[in-house]
């Protein structure tokens, strides 16, 4: 009985959260229906239902991970740290970063929006990417390898292999680095690290803790470029799939819809959480002896990942897709078509400010430093990180700039300040280019980007997508800014 009003008093923290999350971008989206966008009015019922759908599915989603993936990542980490041998940290960290990957909710929305690559392969493609890199970022961690070093080698050979990259293709690849990290990943990477330092209490430093999930992206860009070698792009795919509204006519239409959308994520939330379930388990047998009654807790929480999973990935592709997609049309036609630009920045703030994931890695943050970076300060950074990423992203699709003219001064900048700024700020900064870039970054700002360009017509595989590239890339700067103001004004070495 106790167990279940903790339980009761979490989903009551976590709704709060969600509805933090969802509510400000619906009132924006409705604001804009009711004065300056003619939205027909099955799309913004739509809207409102995928809402509802996104707000109890993230509630239900991130009390699963806190009750269930959270607790195993942090016993997988203690494990691995007590341990301490090379090979287990490099077989651990592929077989992870596979699985865990696979559930994540940005993945899934982002495949969606590629019709280049099948979308089973690209998330596998994705999913094995992510494992290297962490087992990549696990060598590091316990090494003690100066962090700002392995970006250096690493993003230098991203960007050698770019070149070479066909240019439709080349967007997508830096997009799929920034969806692999979100509502799943981040808790989940974060406590395989404290796990592991918990274990090497006298041999670890503060910024050895953070790091993970910056170098996540890595592999997940490579694994998406070799894939472009082995597809060829398809322009008038694009077009083709540009356009995400259908017309219902009539409510009952429209709750069918959401309903055989949410049946099909059933399966495909099944097919995403089974292989952490066989890994929990063999894990079980192997390593721990957890009591029947704990068992029970961790698969009450994956049940509830399970559920919140479904309703996420159903509400974004029914309800979001569509709405982000007429606005981006709607502004990019227009007369004044720069408020495109205007309004991306706007969503931006307001996404970054309340999703979950940012909550919990400010948190962390504040208090590994005991106070030295506080959660108001990392939320404003990231908020005008962010803002600015979404303006530069919608001036893209508005000139047709060329990504890497962007990115690549970015993380030269980026990957500059990480050897004059403290240590720690550096690996939180690029942790925090991966959490940045959350569900509904991939499921809202991306398709009003395909919206507007098809609208503009513009290049839709080279203009529209990079968005998420662009949102991981800013907070590495602009967290690291603030390294710099903090070092030289509060004397914090």
């Amino acid at each position: 009985m106790i167990a279940k009003r903790k339980i009761n008093k979490r989903f009551k923290v976590k709704l709060l959260e969600s509805l933090r999350s969802i509510v400000p971008v619906t009132v924006i989206v409705l604001v804009l229906a009711l004065t300056f966008v003619p939205m027909p009015l099955d799309a913004a019922m739509k809207f409102l239902i995928g809402s509802a759908f996104l707000i109890i599915g993230l509630a239900l989603f991130t009390l699963g991970v806190d009750v269930a993936m959270t607790p195993i990542g942090d016993m997988v980490g203690t494990y691995l740290g007590k341990k301490n041998k090379l090979w287990l940290y490099v077989i651990m960290g592929i077989v992870l970063g596979f699985i865990i990957t696979l559930t994540e909710p940005g993945v899934q929305m982002f495949a969606l929006l590629v019709p280049d690559i099948p979308t089973l392969t690209l998330v596998l493609a994705m999913a094995a990417g992510i494992g290297f890199s962490l087992a990549v970022a696990f060598l590091r961690e316990v090494l003690h390898i100066k962090f700002n070093y392995i970006i250096l080698v690493f993003y230098t050979i991203l960007f050698i292999l770019a070149f070479f990259v066909p240019e439709e293709f080349l967007p997508i690849a830096f997009d799929a680095g920034g969806a692999t990290t979100g509502e799943m990943t981040v808790p989940f990477i974060m406590a395989l690290g404290v796990g592991i330092a918990f274990t090497q209490k006298g041999n670890v430093s503060k910024d050895d803790n953070f790091g993970l999930i910056g170098l996540c992206p890595i592999g997940s860009i490579t694994a998406v470029m070799i894939l472009s070698f082995i597809f060829t792009p398809n322009s008038s795919a694009y077009t083709e799939n540009a356009v995400y509204y259908s017309s219902y006519a009539d409510t009952a239409t429209l709750g069918t819809a959401y309903a055989e959308a949410l049946l099909g994520y059933l399966g495909q939330a099944f097919f995403a959480l089974t292989p952490i379930i066989i890994f929990f388990l063999i894990f079980c047998f192997v390593a721990l002896k957890l009591s029947p009654k704990r068992m029970m807790r961790v698969f009450r929480g994956i049940l509830y990942t399970f559920v919140g999973l479904s309703l996420i990935l159903a509400g974004a592709k029914v309800g979001f897709m569509p709405a982000g997609n007429i606005l981006g049309q709607y502004f990019a036609s227009s007369q004044f078509s720069w408020l495109l630009i205007v309004a991306g920045m706007i969503f931006g703030y307001f996404i970054i400010a309340a999703e979950p994931a940012v909550y919990v890695l400010n948190k962390q943050v504040s208090e590994i430093t005991k106070g030295a970076i506080s959660q108001r300060a990392m939320s404003l950074s990231l908020s005008i990180g962010v803002a600015l990423s979404i303006g530069f992203s919608m001036f893209r699709v508005l000139t047709g700039i060329p990504i890497l003219w962007i990115l690549l001064p970015g993380y030269v900048l980026a990957i500059g300040l990480s050897f004059v700024t403290p240590k720690i700020f550096t690996a939180i900064a690029f942790d925090a280019g991966g959490v940045a870039s959350g569900p509904l970054v991939a499921s809202f700002l991306l398709p009003m980007s395909i919206g507007a360009s098809y609208a503009f017509g513009g290049n839709i595989g080279t203009d529209a997508f990079g968005l998420i590239a662009m949102v991981a890339m800013t907070p590495p700067i602009t967290v690291q800014i603030m390294g710099l103001y903090v070092r030289f004004f509060k004397k914090t070495s």
